[in-house]
Parts: C-alpha cells; structure tokens; sequence
C-alpha cells in the first residue's frame, strides 16, 4: 500500500514473531561490520510489516501473522540460515522504523518508486499489481479517474496510490490502511479509495456482498519488492539469491497460488 495517520509516525504496535520463527533480538547497529554479518552472528532477520493490509500482510482467525509478503519473508529468512521476526506497525510510519532501525527490511508489497531508490535500497521485484478506482455499488458519478476532480477519496499518506488519485484533483481523507478505506466508502463518507487490484479482488473473495466495486484500473503496472536502508549491499544480494532460488525451485509459484491462485511476479 502497498501501502500505507501522519501523527503516529513512530508509533509501533505490536512486536513479536508470528508464524515461522521464535523471538529474537532488536537490530544492532553494525559499525563496521556490514548488515549482513550483523544478523548472521545473531541470527536474527528484523522485519517491518503491517499485519493489516490482506492478502500481503494480516492475522487470520487465530490471530496468527500470515500473508503472502509474510510468507515470502520467512522462507528468505530460512535460506539466509537465520529466523525471522516481524514487527507490526502502521503503514504511514513503517519506512521511519526503517530509517531509525527498528528492523533490517521491510516486507509489505512496498511499491518501488524513484523516490524511493534515490534513499533505500530493494531487492529484485517479487509482485506486479494496478492501481483499480473502487466506489460504492450505489455511486453513479465515478466511472473513472478523471472524474475524481473534487471528490473526496481514502488513502494512507505515504502510498503509491494518494500520488495518482490527487493527480486526478482528488482530496484526500488520510486512513491507516485498506480496511480503513473500504470503511469509508461504504460508510459514504468519501467518495472512492484507489488502491491494489490485487487488495481488491482479495476483498471480493472473501466478503462478495461488500457493496464496493471498480469502476477503473490504471494500464501501467507497478513493481513491489523487499525495501532496505541505504548500504545494506550485501544483505539484499543475499535477498536476491534467496528469491531466485524460490523461483527456480518453485516456492514462490507454490505460495502465490496459494494466496490469488497466479504467478503474480509476471
């Protein structure tokens, strides 16, 4: 949000491992041993992740950390020889976690954007999403982005997403995340949300009476990968090897199916 309240920035909710893995230490500043050899030594890979943002990142019925970039994350942290441990925050304040090394990367289908090269680090791209317009069922104004001139919509402040709908001369109601957002046009309280068609149709697998739908969706396609701090070199190598290997052996296939049924890489 792909992703994803400006005054919490820093605050972080929830730390622990979930799902693959047992607690572990807080990342330590290297000096001048390289990222790498850091969590190597403790054996300990640090991840920044929602666990609200389904199917990429979420708690199921058990409360258990799940989800597709979950997944993905914990099998690179099985390769790397070392066990993963998530720490859950709000979208709007994960990449400042990040900067004040909170975790040693981010897993949260983080869209890469030339801004965001220009100061972080990512690995090889592993997701390839649209940006789809969403409305009420009952909303017969919007067909498109164009006539989001004027019209209120719901977005998290530092996605991808709140950059095109507010291109489009829309106003923006910033929200956690795409819950949130879902909550807000059903509610009638904006007008729209633009966000993953991926989200979408995951949405619309589990709650087909919602009451949303799409009326538009972006041509061009977007690229998410793993985002790391600046000088983190060997590390994403490591991440990257971690990710091809997936792929050849058929890991990656194997989770993607598991959560939207495709190869979402292509």
């Amino acid at each position: 949000m792909k992703k994803f309240m400006p005054f919490v920035a820093a605050l972080f909710l929830v730390i622990g491992l979930a799902g693959c893995g047992n607690a572990g230490q807080n990342a330590a500043k290297t000096g001048g041993q390289s990222l790498y050899d850091t969590i190597k030594e403790k054996g300990v890979l640090t991840i920044g992740t929602e666990g609200t943002y389904p199917p990429f990142t979420y708690r199921d019925q058990h409360q258990k950390l799940t989800g597709f970039d979950v997944e993905l994350a914990c099998e690179v942290a099985k390769r790397l020889g070392v066990k993963p441990k998530f720490v859950e925050t709000k979208w709007d304040g994960m990449i400042a976690g990040l900067d004040s090394k909170r975790y040693d990367m981010i897993a949260n289908e983080v869209g890469i954007t030339p801004d965001r090269k220009k100061k972080y680090e990512f690995s090889d791209p592993y997701i390839k999403s649209r940006a789809v317009l969403i409305v009420a069922k009952n909303n017969h104004t919007i067909h498109s982005f164009k006539d989001l001139k004027g019209k209120k919509v719901a977005q998290s402040l530092t996605s991808n997403f709140v950059k095109i709908a507010e291109s489009y001369g829309a106003v923006n109601t910033p929200v956690d995340g795409f819950d949130q957002a879902i909550s807000l046009v059903t509610s009638g309280r904006v007008d729209a949300t633009v966000n993953d068609n991926l989200s979408y149709y995951d949405l619309l697998k589990k709650q087909p009476n919602i009451g949303v739908k799409k009326v538009d969706e972006l041509c061009h396609a977007s690229q998410s990968a793993f985002m790391f701090r600046k000088g983190s070199g060997k590390l994403v190598d490591q991440v990257n090897k971690a990710l091809a290997e997936m792929k050849k052996d058929g890991t990656y296939l194997k989770i993607s199916k598991k959560y939207f049924g495709t190869d979402v890489s292509k």
